[in-house]
């Protein structure tokens, strides 16, 4: 990867996959819901609608909407991660590659929904935040929406203070040619207010 790292890489050495994919596994043996994300973003989709999970990880978010009906590409930066989700699906379409080179893998376009759940922009490499977003917002069909979820405050990151601000990644967004749809403070669908320290955007590329 050329230029900085990205802060997934610097937190975890790109080794995280099993131990992440036991945590979740250990989450769902407790009877704790872990599709919240594939559920918002379900309701958001008509049947057989192609998605692009962008930082997929383990593949627990792309899996559950291919169960769900829907055509799904995983992408990751992270080659254990993407291990576990190519041993636990391996039909679904998984792809090695930087979010920030994403032009690079030859996707085709036209997707109906992008997903960057996970705090996977926060945890971008310094100063590709914006070239990110414009590669998402691309990949999308004129009217497809860009779901996000992330960390607005150490409490809710991986990192001792927040890299980006709503404000900040809005204005992304606008450059983009994406508008906010839908902001909500969790998966589940609570209201979002300023001052929450998580936000799930919704963002919406202009139908033409």
């Amino acid at each position: 990867m050329a230029g900085q790292e990205n802060r997934w890489a610097e937190l975890t050495g790109g080794q995280a996959g099993q131990e992440y994919a036991q945590r979740f596994a250990r989450l769902a043996a407790s009877g704790h819901d872990v599709h919240g994300e594939a559920a918002f973003c379900a309701a958001l989709l008509e049947p057989g609608a192609r998605v692009l999970d962008a930082g997929c990880g383990t593949g627990r978010v792309a899996i559950r909407l291919a169960e769900l009906g829907h055509y799904c590409t995983g992408v990751d930066v992270d080659s254990s991660m993407l291990a576990v989700a190519r041993r636990d699906a391996p039909t679904q379409e998984w792809l090695l590659g930087d979010l920030a080179h994403l032009d690079a893998l030859g996707l085709d376009p036209g997707y109906d929904l992008a997903l960057a759940a996970g705090n996977v922009i926060p945890l971008l490499a310094p100063g590709t935040g914006s070239a990110v977003v414009r590669h998402l917002a691309s990949a999308l069909r004129p009217g497809g929406l860009l779901v996000t979820g992330m960390g607005l405050d150490a409490a809710h990151l991986p990192l001792p203070e927040p890299t980006v601000t709503i404000t900040e990644f809005d204005h992304w967004c606008t450059q983009a040619g994406l508008a906010l749809r839908q902001r909500c403070a969790t998966w589940s669908g609570d209201p979002y207010h300023q001052g929450c320290g998580y936000a799930v955007s919704v963002h919406s590329r202009a139908a033409t």
